[in-house]
């Protein structure tokens, strides 16, 4: 073990001591008959991105908590970070809830750019029964970010007890953008309550998401808790720490095929892949791509990301076990969207750094210098593109289309599409107390969806799902809860789910899928797809089926006006 690694051990133990003590095995676990939840999200991940969907990376916490729990093969999303995070943490379609695109306010109820306050979140519905809630990482639900500005949509107003993390999208891992304590803005520097030896995020969400358990298995043990950790790994940039990337060197030299294909194999073994799905075509030529270094050192960066992260999610199950917690806490771990194939950072921008000069910011200063951030907290220029090798802090590179596409195997599609490389990732759920034993270990075929996470919660937790609220009548739920699963029961689809962003549409009704790419120009035309034996979306049965197809049309029009879509592009009021 490196003395990095065992440094970095003995300060997460220095940590958790700090503040925690100790409790009695079992202790948490007797004093409270509802279950603690703890729900875990990655970002910008692919379907076969961990070890237990076919992965070469390591993820032995996520392949235990898979092995021991429920792996399920047909989750949805809605293809990119804000409108997943609003079905998620409202259990209404993104739409409803107020965020039908991104942060900005295009002057539709649908399209506000900030949680609808006529949608619940999880940790408002969860405190009728008794929970106390926490989270650590990526919110990403508002488009109220001035430091001095209204925080009534922020983690604690929407039903966090506390909070710890970046209220934006992405930014730097070792000086991240929008980083905040509660309600108040922060830098790596001047905050008196974290100093690791090294800062980088991925380590400071694990580790404030593991104080707030300590904390909570201190002073309020006989409490249950909601806990959500939402990383913002592997998000580009690709920046991770020398000792989890040497774990990888050269495991990318042979390119994107070798890689994909593995995975497609060890998926079809791992029963998360039919063997009747042949694997999508390959997207991008490696022997025509140049910078092979540069390329192999990408994904090495994003497995060495994912890894570390894999760790992270360990030391809290560890937590949860010291405190005796484990048995019964539901743990569920998903992705927001599927792989990214954005260009962020690839072009090299040497010519316009040459010679440029930051002067440091200072402990207090915030990190505002442009998106993306064009200097370290020391002064130094931040370089992208080839030969700039992705890793260090002055470094802000995305891996690329070529490895989104391995990410993705074995179907089309990336974040930001409505096939199902862009919409549909893993679903981990680990229970001891609520999983039959004899589910263990089981693979789940039914279709299911963000919008489900809240109805889970609620089925599970004994809470109350309100009418109103403060005043204000609430939207019903519209997921179903994934319990009957638990015990090896169908899951009941009380209608279609439909898909929209940015154009892109999809719905999905049993064994169908419709969907439909924005060209700008090009009329919109409608692809149908037979889900049982044809995933990966190479046989467009639209022209064989018209009635079919006409009828999902119908569908997915009747979701779009009860949701709010507006055609594309929106017209802004």
């Amino acid at each position: 073990m490196s003395q990095v690694s065992i440094m970095r051990k003995r300060l997460t133990a220095c940590f958790v001591a700090l503040f925690s003590t100790a409790a009695a095995p079992g202790a948490a676990a007797a004093q409270s008959p509802h279950p603690n939840i703890v729900l875990v999200m990655a970002d910008d991940m692919g379907y076969s991105d961990i070890g237990c969907y076919g992965s070469e990376i390591a993820t032995p916490t996520l392949d235990a908590l898979a092995s021991g729990g429920l792996r399920f093969t047909q989750f949805y999303n809605t293809s990119r970070c804000c409108p997943t995070r609003a079905a998620l943490l409202t259990g209404l379609f993104n739409h409803q809830a107020g965020i039908g695109l991104m942060t900005e306010d295009l002057g539709y109820d649908a399209y506000r750019g900030v949680l609808s306050r006529t949608a619940m979140t999880i940790p408002e519905v969860l405190r009728s029964a008794g929970y106390r809630s926490y989270m650590s990482g990526k919110w990403h639900v508002t488009r109220y970010l001035a430091p001095n500005g209204d925080k009534s949509s922020w983690p604690l107003g929407r039903g966090f007890d506390r909070f710890y993390g970046t209220t934006y999208a992405a930014g730097s891992y070792y000086d991240p953008l929008t980083l905040a304590r509660g309600n108040t803005y922060i830098t790596p520097v001047n905050d008196a309550e974290y100093q690791p030896e090294q800062f980088y995020y991925t380590d400071a969400i694990s580790d404030n998401a593991v104080r707030y358990l300590a904390d909570h298995g201190r002073e309020h043990a006989g409490e249950p808790f909601f806990l959500y950790v939402s990383y913002t790994a592997p998000h580009w940039p690709m920046h991770a720490l020398e000792e989890d990337v040497a774990r990888y060197r050269g495991k990318y030299d042979g390119g994107y095929a070798p890689i994909r294909e593995a995975r497609y194999r060890r998926a079809i073994e791992l029963g998360v892949v039919e063997r009747e799905w042949p694997l999508s075509p390959g997207d991008v030529n490696w022997e025509r791509t140049p910078h092979h270094a540069w390329e192999s050192r990408s994904m090495e960066i994003y497995a060495a990301m994912v890894d570390r992260m894999d760790g992270g999610i360990g030391r809290i199950v560890d937590e949860l076990k010291r405190q005796g917690a484990w048995e019964n806490t539901l743990f569920i771990y998903l992705q927001d969207n599927g792989a990214s194939a954005e260009g962020e950072g690839r072009l090299s921008n040497a010519l316009q750094i040459a010679g440029v000069r930051y002067r440091p910011l200072g402990p207090d200063e915030l990190q505002t210098h442009g998106w993306p951030p064009m200097q370290t907290r020391d002064g130094r220029p931040v370089r992208t593109g080839p030969p700039a090798m992705a890793g260090p802090e002055d470094s802000f590179v995305a891996y690329g289309r070529g490895w989104a596409n391995v990410s993705n195997t074995p179907f089309r599609g990336y974040k930001h599409d409505q096939l199902e490389g862009g919409i549909s990732t893993p679903l981990v759920v680990h229970w001891p107390a609520g999983i039959a034993a004899d589910q263990a270990g089981k693979i789940v075929h039914d279709v299911s969806h963000l919008i489900d996470i809240m109805a889970t919660c609620v089925d599970v937790s004994g809470a109350k799902y309100p009418a109103e609220y403060n005043g204000r009548p609430i939207q019903p739920l519209e997921g179903a809860s994934l319990r009957p699963t638990f015990t090896g029961q169908p899951l009941a689809r009380p209608a279609p789910l439909g898909f929209e962003h940015h154009g892109n549409l999809a719905l999905r009704d049993g064994r169908w899928k419709i969907v439909s790419t924005y060209r700008a120009g090009q009329p919109r035309r409608w692809e149908l797809y037979d889900m049982q034996s044809d995933r990966t979306e190479l046989n467009d049965l639209a022209d064989e089926m018209p009635k079919k197809l006409a009828e999902m049309i119908a569908k997915w029009r009747a979701w779009a006006g009860r949701v709010g879509v507006q055609p594309w592009p929106i017209r802004p009021q």
